[in-house]
């Protein structure tokens, strides 16, 4: 007699016990941080973006702030990730496979910075003189990167968040670790 039912099953995870609010802020610890950066990094996208997309710079911005503040957007998600990739992976990868080389956070990290490369050479450029800001040409940069970027910015932030790290770590590990 043959069943419906596949030859293999996933076999449930047992539910994880209740943390104390103690214990939860402990797991979050590293979401929260993130979240904070990750917040800036939007922040800041939304103004070079609405600018763009308005086809005007912020008012009170001149042109040199509005250059000036997407090269430091470029500069400071670049070293984020160089962080993130030199300290942080390679020790949550010790235990979550999302953040082995070869996974998805890091591909994210290259898709990002394939088309952040596009917008600060626009920026740079626009910057030394070699060419106008066409704020149409630098939302085209921008398009480029961004549906990753936010996902991004949000599954990073999800997958250390308590309800993941606890899967993974330990309350002595989780203390341990100085980020």
């Amino acid at each position: 007699m043959s069943s419906d039912k596949p030859a293999t099953e996933s076999v449930e995870q047992p539910a994880l016990p209740k943390l104390s609010q103690a214990e939860f802020r402990l797991y979050n610890r590293m979401a929260d941080m993130m979240e904070g950066y990750h917040e800036h990094f939007r922040s800041t996208w939304n103004v070079i973006y609405k600018a763009c997309q308005a086809r005007k710079r912020p008012a009170g911005m001149s042109i040199r702030s509005f250059i000036a503040t997407g090269l430091r957007f470029a500069s400071h998600l670049e070293l984020h990730h160089t962080i993130e990739e030199q300290h942080i992976f390679p020790l949550l990868a010790r235990k979550m496979p999302e953040f082995r080389r070869e996974l998805e956070m890091l591909e994210h990290h290259r898709q990002i910075h394939a088309g952040l490369e596009g917008f600060e050479q626009f920026l740079k450029e626009c910057e030394r003189g070699e060419r106008d800001l066409d704020f149409a040409e630098l939302l085209a940069t921008m398009e480029v990167f961004r549906e990753v970027l936010w996902v991004h910015l949000a599954e990073e932030v999800k997958l250390l968040g308590a309800d993941n790290m606890r899967k993974y770590w330990t309350l002595e590990e989780m203390r341990g670790m100085n980020f």
